[in-house]
């Protein structure tokens, strides 16, 4: 855990995760809008190469933390399961989620629920495949919350998680270090009206553990064949592991 908590509000009393929630309310209208025109579309391909990586494990029950609107549960029916449940601390993001299911017509095979994702409301040993997508760096407690999806995962089970890292090689590093720190925050406040969203983006990133120290994390937590796999000079990596 870093010592310095990374937080939306400064100065909001409220614990990480109620903030967490309040700033994807706040921005749950314009956020798959400025997800994809911030990273240039790359997200989606990023999320195509991650479901990719499930597919050989034919899983039939998949479970999408920090689900946000729902694209990555959607993305994962490639993996073709019988079910995927999406859980997220955000009503706002849930609700655009829920409508954007009901248009492609996939109430059937996806369900949203609201849910934290430190306590989850299943079984242990339920799910045949757990993912994530850039929801780990937003836990209040992220081991805690590695735990839990560990503990909700069948033996031999796979976890997928897509994360931001950061780029290590000259430019890439100088160019993406400006983009996040000075133009993704004015575009973010301009479009969603909210500052400190697109703030906070940025310092969670800088503040995360990415490439081994996250893999490490997962080792720790009781996964095994855990792998690192950066996409697109580092902006971003998918974190894999067994139970």
């Amino acid at each position: 855990m870093n010592k310095v908590e990374v937080v939306p509000y400064k100065e909001d009393k409220n614990n990480k995760k109620a903030q967490v929630a309040k700033m994807f309310d706040n921005i749950s209208p314009k956020y798959d809008f400025l997800n994809h025109f911030l990273s240039l579309g790359i997200d989606i391909y990023w999320r195509k190469r991650a479901i990719k990586l499930l597919k050989p494990h034919k899983p039939s029950h998949i479970l999408d933390v920090a689900t946000g609107t729902g694209d990555f549960a959607i993305a994962a029916l490639k993996a073709k399961p019988t079910k995927v449940t999406g859980v997220d601390i955000s009503a706002g993001m849930l609700e655009v989620g829920k409508q954007k299911i009901k248009k492609k017509g996939l109430e059937n095979m996806i369900s949203l629920e609201l849910g934290d994702s430190e306590k989850l409301a299943f079984e242990d040993n339920y799910f045949d495949a757990v993912i994530v997508s850039f929801g780990v760096r937003n836990f209040e407690n992220l081991e805690k919350g590695l735990q839990d999806i560990y503990r909700v995962t069948k033996p031999g089970g796979k976890v997928v998680i897509l994360e931001f890292s950061k780029p290590t090689s000259f430019p890439f590093k100088q160019i993406y270090n400006f983009y996040f720190k000075y133009i993704l925050p004015l575009i973010g406040k301009i479009v969603s009206k909210d500052q400190a969203a697109y703030t906070y983006l940025p310092e969670s990133v800088h503040a995360f553990p990415y490439g081994k120290e996250f893999v490490n994390i997962l080792n720790n937590t009781g996964f095994n064949h855990t792998k690192c796999i950066p996409l697109t000079f580092g902006i971003s990596s998918i974190y894999t592991g067994t139970k």
